[in-house]
């Protein structure tokens, strides 16, 4: 099994692609070790792939990445359905782990567990760059960072960076759902590198 589920500190990197490429992460450790690498899941049909070219649409769009090992073990699904209202992380046999549903866009998202209980929520600031995780009674239990790679970057390609730090002991499930803020966030707010 990846260190990815026992890491306090982690990577998250989407590298740079066309507007016609799939979705990709790689999650690694404070020290650069790979962990984990994530893909996008299921193949588009050509209207799909073509409404990515045009900014402010692709974040309507439905997208899932299949988080694996190295090896090519899978660990986890991050499934954002269509719109920005709802992503769902699943276990690879289809096993809900929790949800990230929208209260405020780009500003608060709560967490809740695959039985439907509320376990706690992320803030995000006004650059939708710093995203906390907090648990059920408001304690922080992780901090997500957008890194700033320059105004071109940000504007024309998908490369983006995150630092993930997780405060431990965290409980599961929201351990695992605070692994992946930084790729629900991105899918949700990022991918289109739209301004709103």
């Amino acid at each position: 099994m990846s260190d990815f589920f026992g890491a306090s500190v982690l990577r998250v990197e989407q590298p740079r692609r066309g507007p016609f490429a799939r979705s990709k992460y790689k999650v690694m450790d404070g020290d650069g070790t790979v962990l984990a690498l994530a893909d996008e899941t299921g193949a588009r049909g050509r209207t799909e792939t073509l409404r990515t070219v045009f900014p402010g649409k692709s974040e309507l769009d439905a997208r899932a990445v299949l988080l694996s090992t190295p090896d090519g073990e899978p660990l986890l699904i991050v499934d954002k359905e269509r719109g920005r209202m709802l992503t769902a992380v699943r276990r690879p046999e289809g096993e809900l782990v929790g949800t990230i549903r929208t209260e405020r866009v780009g500003r608060l998202y709560r967490l809740y567990d695959g039985d439907d209980k509320r376990i706690g929520e992320i803030a995000v600031d006004v650059a939708r760059s710093n995203f906390v995780v907090s648990d059920g009674e408001g304690n922080r239990v992780a901090r997500v960072r957008k890194k700033w790679a320059g105004l071109a970057t940000h504007l024309l390609t998908t490369a983006d960076k995150y630092d993930v730090e997780i405060h431990d002991p965290v409980p599961e499930p929201l351990r695992t759902l605070a692994a992946t803020t930084a790729i629900a966030m991105d899918m949700t707010l990022h991918e289109s590198k739209d301004i709103t």
